[in-house]
């Protein structure tokens, strides 16, 4: 069985891959095994010269692996370069740090010596989404390697170049051979991968649906798993707000690339009395905003990762529109092969598609409040719980509403993103479990008490 890989910038086939066999499936889960073994008795010193070398590869590398980003995904140059740099960056980090993140630690007993003792616990199947094709990946990686894991990587379908390459630099660096083995497989392979015994624990980035499935399918073997799915985030401009600074976050938060973010800013509640004010200079913003070749520099927005996407975040516009979301600026599909331009939905209330999902690319939408108190309540009205920001100019206030908010990440007058020195994940339909800081990198071990009389 084949997958074909379509370049969403231009419609055209770019390559067609197959899908492997029980055959070689078994191969790949038979040398993680006999790596995890090789791997975990390596010290943490030599992991973590490999895995800055790692992070060297990415950077050497960086051009020919953006092409294939740009190719399989859309993703504009600049910010394929970017995440690339981000991924390195992760590298040096864990390869810094995890001495004092894995160390043992000290716990006062009535015993004579007691402590906790962090121990990798093998393979650790990830599934992964193609919206940050390398970021996604080395979020898992760079932590669970030098903890002591393998990995297994089944990448989303229409990026399985960004698998191999990921494979390829992990092999140029010098890491042992099956340290990170890739599977081209489908969904129901990869459910009976996570059945396998010798796959210790899950980790997935991407939809609840997905997740919902592969957290029960490892929740019935008793395998760890850690979950991070959908946002719909909130964006609160309150009265005091610095609408120049406001609107430049606004525009690179909901639009960066394509949209297509988890934490991307996506549901604006502005309040009412610069409410006016806020979405003049936000639609005068955002209609700067052009599509083009992502491979040229002079492009602002890249096109969607796909044309099923495209248009099923055309149908959530739609059916806004019709149960009376008022469409400020965009609103119709490009005649390119993804394209979908900038998008802002004005008075968007509760029961349209804008309001209760999630709008996984470049739509923005406005709900206007009468102040603070509605504000954080309509933030809260929402399954999801991964991120929020708050705008003012009181940052103490914008502190105390971002208490207020039922998400993993809040932040106050700044974008919300990921930063390996924070943990990430989400609350409420947002997933669970944490990925990134000290708590990443414990999440896929044996946590180990011992206690000596």
């Amino acid at each position: 069985m084949s997958t074909r890989i379509i370049n969403p910038a231009n419609g055209q086939l770019a390559y067609s891959i197959e899908l492997m066999d029980a055959a070689a499936i078994e191969a790949v889960l038979a040398q993680s095994q006999r790596a995890f073994a090789q791997w975990s008795a390596h010290s943490l010193q030599h992991r973590g010269q490999l895995l800055r070398q790692v992070g060297h590869e990415l950077r050497e590398r960086k051009h020919d692996i953006q092409r294939i980003m740009t190719t399989e995904m859309g993703k504009l140059r600049k910010e394929a370069i970017a995440e690339i740099e981000k991924c390195a960056g992760a590298c040096d980090y864990y390869a810094d740090h995890a001495a004092e993140l894995l160390a043992d630690k000290a716990i006062a007993t009535d015993g004579s010596r007691s402590y906790v003792r962090y121990e990798p616990i093998g393979c650790v199947l990830a599934v992964m989404p193609w919206n940050f094709p390398l970021w996604q990946v080395f979020r898992f990686l760079a932590p669970a390697l030098m903890a002591g894991n393998v990995a297994l990587l089944k990448h989303a379908s229409n990026v399985p170049h960004c698998a191999d390459v990921i494979a390829d630099v992990l092999r140029e660096a010098g890491l042992p051979p099956g340290v990170l083995g890739v599977l081209h497989i489908d969904n129901d392979q990869a459910a009976e991968v996570i059945r396998d015994p010798r796959v210790a624990a899950v980790t997935l980035t991407g939809s609840e649906r997905a997740g919902r499935s592969v957290a029960a399918n490892a929740g019935q073997q008793l395998k760890k798993s850690v979950m991070e799915l959908g946002g719909s985030d909130a964006f609160i401009v309150l009265e005091d707000a610095d609408l120049d600074s406001t609107v430049t976050a606004a525009v690179a938060s909901r639009f960066g690339n394509a949209g297509q973010t988890c934490i991307a800013a996506k549901r604006f509640i502005v309040v009412e009395a610069i409410a006016d004010a806020f979405i003049e200079r936000f639609v005068a913003a955002a209609s700067r905003l052009r599509l083009g070749d992502p491979q040229d520099d002079a492009t602002s927005l890249a096109p969607m990762a796909r044309q099923d996407l495209r248009d099923e975040l055309h149908r959530q516009v739609l059916a806004s529109v019709e149960q009376g979301a008022v469409v400020l600026l965009g609103g119709q599909p490009d005649s390119s092969h993804a394209g979908y331009p900038a998008t802002i939905l004005d008075r968007v209330v509760p029961g349209m598609p804008a309001y209760e999902e999630e709008l996984f690319g470049p739509v923005a939408s406005l709900l206007r409040v009468a102040g603070e108190v509605e504000a954080v309540k309509v933030a809260n009205d929402t399954r999801f719980g991964l991120g929020g920001s708050v705008w003012t100019r009181d940052a103490a206030r914008g502190e105390r509403i971002a208490g207020q908010l039922q998400v993993g990440a809040a932040f106050v007058n700044a974008i919300v993103r990921s930063d390996v020195r924070l943990p990430f994940g989400g609350a409420k339909q947002s997933g669970f479990g944490r990925e990134l800081a000290e708590h990443g990198i414990h999440e896929f071990m044996n946590i180990k008490s011992v206690y000596v009389a």
